[in-house]
Order: C-alpha cells, then sequence, then structure tokens
C-alpha cells in the first residue's frame, strides 16, 4: 500500500485494513464538582474475506475510562466500560461510487464501575455508507442499541448514534476532519452532541506505518451534568497486506 492508499483508508470505517486505533479523550466540566473523565478507547479493526466480493469488517471499542467524583461526596471511579462491537458486511468494491457496510452492533454490560456503564446487554442494526473524491472523503456512520437483558434497577438503554464526517488529505499526508458524534437518547430526550475537530499525521516508524492525531471538542448540546469541552489524542497502529 501506498501512503496516500493508506491515509484513505484511515478516513474509511470500514477499509480492507487491519488496525489499532489507541484513542486518548478528556472531558472537561462534568457534574456539580466540574470535574475530568479520561477514557482511553482501544479500538481494533478486523476484516475478513467473505467469497469473492465481500468483507467482513469487525470494528470494537473497549473503553478504559477515570472519572473523577461527579458531586462532593460521591465517588469517583477507574475501570473497563460498556463495550461495542459493530460486524459490518462491506462490498470489496464500491457500489455506484458508494462505499457501504451494514450488520448488527452489540454492547455488553462490562463495566467494571455502575459510573462507567449502563448495567445494560443492547443490541440493533449499524450501517455506513461513505464516498471518497480525490483527498477527500465524506460520509456518515449510524447505530441503535435497545437493551434486551441488564440490571433492571437502572434505566434502559435506547439511543440512536450518527456520526457524520468529512476529512481532507493533504499531499504531506496530513488529514484534516471534522467528525460530530451525535447520541439521542429516547428514554430521556436528550442530546449529547460533541463536535469533533482533529488533525492527523501519517509517519513510518522503522518500517511500521503509524497514524498521530490530536484534536479539541465542543459540547453542542449535553445533559445538565455532562462535559463541555474536550481534548483528543491518537495513535493508530497499522497492518497493511
Amino acid at each position: 500500500n501506498s501512503a496516500d492508499e493508506l491515509a484513505l483508508k484511515l478516513a474509511n470505517p470500514v477499509a480492507n485494513l487491519i488496525s489499532v486505533p489507541l484513542q486518548s479523550n478528556i472531558d472537561f466540566g462534568i457534574g456539580p464538582s466540574e470535574t475530568y473523565r479520561y477514557t482511553l478507547n482501544v479500538q481494533p479493526v478486523i476484516p475478513f474475506s467473505v467469497g469473492e466480493n465481500l468483507n467482513l469488517i469487525t470494528r470494537t471499542i473497549m473503553p478504559i475510562a477515570s472519572e473523577g467524583s461527579p458531586a462532593p461526596g460521591a465517588d469517583g471511579a477507574t475501570g473497563l466500560g460498556d463495550i461495542v462491537q459493530s460486524f459490518f458486511i462491506s462490498p470489496k468494491k464500491p457500489l455506484g461510487g458508494m462505499i457501504i457496510g451494514v450488520g448488527p452492533a452489540l454492547m455488553y454490560a462490562s463495566a467494571t464501575d455502575d459510573l462507567l456503564g449502563a448495567g445494560k446487554w443492547a443490541a440493533g442494526p449499524t450501517a455506513v455508507v461513505l464516498k471518497q473524491l480525490g483527498s477527500t472523503t465524506v460520509g456518515a456512520l449510524v447505530n441503535h442499541l435497545k437493551a434486551f437483558a441488564g440490571d433492571d434497577a437502572r434505566s434502559d438503554v435506547n439511543a440512536t448514534f450518527l456520526n457524520p464526517f468529512v476529512s481532507y488529505l493533504t499531499k504531506t499526508k496530513t488529514t484534516f476532519s471534522f467528525s460530530p458524534e451525535l447520541t439521542y437518547d429516547w428514554e430521556s430526550g436528550q442530546w449529547v452532541a460533541p463536535l469533533n475537530f482533529s488533525v492527523a499525521q501519517l509517519l513510518v516508524v522503522g518500517k511500521s506505518p503509524i497514524s498521530v492525531s490530536g484534536g479539541i471538542r465542543v459540547y453542542a448540546a449535553t445533559p445538565d451534568v455532562g462535559p463541555e469541552w474536550g481534548l483528543r489524542f491518537g495513535v493508530t497502529l497499522l497492518f497493511p497486506k
């Protein structure tokens, strides 16, 4: 793979490329205590060939989080959050110039503390569609998760996630991206809407390609106890065939 091909594949959530993004998120201004939350998302992406025309792309988000005390007298928490795993069936060749993927998404009740997860098992559909025009990638990823099991004492999970994205790749293999991550909670009727602005650079360390990134996020909508703004930094390990 050339450097240009690798950089464009990084902008494609269902690219035929093994990658392991390590994404650090720090959010500020949470709760009455104006505390923080740090989340390291370990996000391996592994493609499998399914016959001559299709790929199965598995995308896993494993959050490892640390959150300060949300209110005076309340304890913070550090540990594993709820794991979300998506399975996309994607044609190997674009259809009408569009790259698509559809399949199921699952959320596992894996959180080690109530503060870090919903205490529910959930499932639902997921899909991604995008188009790459030269150095520009435009698309969107969506899923809907509905709880089917878990702690009855906890609030239900019934949420839609929408992630439109646009990115531009320069000749120096620098990628500028805008990627809102919009979640609507159908139980509470509330939006959580961080708007992410980031810059990524493709590098070669030894013989291994990696991507390093950084950016800022501002919350256009959030519950009263939600964060106000945050930072994001990441390193993506790439394993081209």
